[in-house]
């Protein structure tokens, strides 16, 4: 009888509605999956092979690991013994916010990155993090999570960004394939099936559409629409919407069938992230 892999994650919840962070000590292959938010990790023990928009890498305790908002990846253990990894995520607005005047379509570079100095300003982001979730909470603690939340922006950005390319179309079709992903997006509740959505994209066949539509964005048309199902219940969730309220609104069929996707997604329970993103007591000094 096969043995699940060694898991544990705690998510760490912050001062800031678009940041939050993970603690990760696992044996578990991830399948190809995207977020909407910056991953900034360190890997601190072990090592991992993961597919990435840049191509299959490889990285070892003491790197930076980074993704993209939209970019699919996965991770898998190298030689199957687990590896414990801490990641910060960041919603768009929040990381731009750290270099005004910065170009809009700025992009981490690298999926894999060697540089000891931003590494350890992301340790320590994250130690600070760590400590403000145990409860240290008051104004100072917050202000020391700021400072270092923008120490680490500032390395990352000024040695591992750069201006990603404006997406070019690449005619007609690729057009229809946006749509076909939107009427998705738009449509979690109601979904289309896949003769319609194939129709939508220009007269394709079910099998065409399917070829497509994974060419263009990394992932078939049901596992893109289960990743957006997750990460929209992740924002519910943060605005206090109950959890039930929030597997109905994204189109699950409960809430067992949410917490299935949502945790092979992101890791940890919809009930972890509740608890960590629940209002904090104002701080006093």
């Amino acid at each position: 009888m096969s043995v699940a892999p060694r898991h544990h994650c705690h998510v760490l919840g912050s001062p800031w509605p678009g940041v939050h962070g993970t603690v990760i000590d696992s044996g578990r292959h991830y399948g190809r999956h995207w977020h909407g938010t910056f991953g900034l990790g360190r890997l601190e023990r072990g090592a991992q092979r993961s597919a990435s928009g840049r191509g299959e890498v490889e990285a070892v305790a003491g790197q930076l690991i980074t993704t993209n908002p939209g970019e699919v990846h996965d991770g898998r253990p190298i030689d199957g013994a687990p590896r414990r990894w801490r990641m910060v995520y960041l919603e768009p607005a929040v990381l731009a916010s750290m270099a005004p005047g910065a170009p809009s379509h700025t992009e981490l570079a690298r999926p894999v990155v060697s540089d000891p100095p931003a590494a350890h300003a992301l340790g320590r982001l994250l130690d600070r993090l760590e400590r403000w979730n145990a409860g240290a909470t008051t104004a100072a603690d917050v202000l020391a999570c700021e400072e270092s939340l923008v120490a680490c922006c500032a390395a990352v950005l000024s040695r591992h960004a750069t201006r990603a390319p404006e997406a070019v179309p690449s005619g007609p079709a690729h057009h229809r394939l946006l749509r076909v992903r939107d009427r998705l997006g738009d449509e979690m509740a109601d979904v289309p099936d896949l003769a319609t959505l194939a129709q939508e994209a220009g007269g394709l066949s079910r099998f065409q559409l399917l070829r497509h539509f994974q060419r263009a964005f990394g992932l078939t048309p049901y596992a893109w629409l289960l990743q957006r199902r997750a990460e929209h219940a992740r924002g519910l969730i943060r605005q206090g919407v109950g959890l039930a309220q929030a597997a109905a609104a994204c189109g699950f069929a409960d809430q067992s069938h949410m917490t299935r996707t949502f945790s092979r997604h992101f890791g940890f329970t919809p009930g972890a992230w509740q608890q960590a993103v629940r209002p904090r007591p104002k701080p006093g000094g």
